[in-house]
């Protein structure tokens, strides 16, 4: 039979023997956590987009507005076999509006590796440059002059690096940025959306873009939102040659 005293004592072993379960579970949670926030502080900092804008300036009317995301866009559609046919029939781009003049700036550290290169369009004037380390290549369309830099030439985020200009050269049509970003062999595009840090919920509340994705009405939600849209690569066939379009078949019209 048990006395009272060697219960007790029993009793108090037991509650020692919890006490220290429950502080080896509780440094055990704290390590967890720990770990947590340290795995979450390193997705945070390595989930930071590596590009910035390419304007110093804030949006607004008088400065720079978004007027068009890269991909299925219901422009894009319109004019797939016209303008985009090389592209997939993507806009293998972003567009910026923004009256003829308007500084435009690198968005990452880089070198210059091509002025005024013809074969990647987006004329008048185009500069390139090389991201070795991001392993990308930005592009600069439709910009007012010749850049006043040489292939070889290096760039620092925010250097001012050209001024936007009109495609049709007359800077009341359509005067805008096309901003791309390719492979390092310049044979893909790819979607610039999660490549550039920025509040993009706010730059698409005004702009052009409203008239939003073309839609493929076998698959109504494929490719509809401004960070789902694929790579491009160029000279591929069409992505959206779609049999039951919406809004409605208006390929090449006016």
């Amino acid at each position: 039979m048990v006395g009272v005293s060697d219960l007790a004592f029993q009793t108090f072993q037991v509650q020692c023997l919890a006490m220290k379960a429950g502080s080896a579970l509780l440094v055990a949670l704290l390590i967890l956590a720990s770990s947590l926030d340290v795995s979450q502080t390193a997705r945070a900092q390595t989930s930071v987009p590596p590009f910035g804008l390419p304007f110093n300036s804030p949006p607004g009317p008088s400065t720079w507005l978004l007027s068009q995301l890269y991909g299925n866009t219901t422009s894009a559609y319109r004019y797939s076999t016209v303008w985009y046919s090389a592209g997939q029939g993507l806009h293998f781009g972003l567009d910026f509006a923004a009256p003829c003049g308007t500084e435009v700036v690198a968005i990452g550290d880089g070198v210059v590796a091509k002025v005024d290169a013809g074969e990647h369009g987006a004329g008048p004037h185009n500069l390139l440059i090389r991201h070795e380390d991001q392993g990308y290549v930005s592009l600069y369309g439709h910009l007012l002059e010749r850049p006043h830099l040489n292939a070889g030439q290096r760039v620092r985020r925010g250097d001012v690096i050209g001024l936007t200009g009109d495609p049709d050269e007359t800077c009341t049509s359509r005067p805008h940025l096309h901003l791309e970003v390719r492979s390092l062999n310049y044979q893909v595009a790819f979607n610039p959306v999660p490549l550039i840090d920025a509040d993009w919920d706010n730059l698409t509340l005004v702009g052009q873009f409203a008239a939003g994705f073309q839609q493929d009405l076998r698959d109504p939600r494929h490719w509809q939102f401004m960070d789902d849209q694929p790579d491009v690569h160029f000279g591929g066939p069409l992505l959206n040659d779609y049999a039951r379009p919406w809004p409605p078949e208006w390929r090449g019209l006016p």
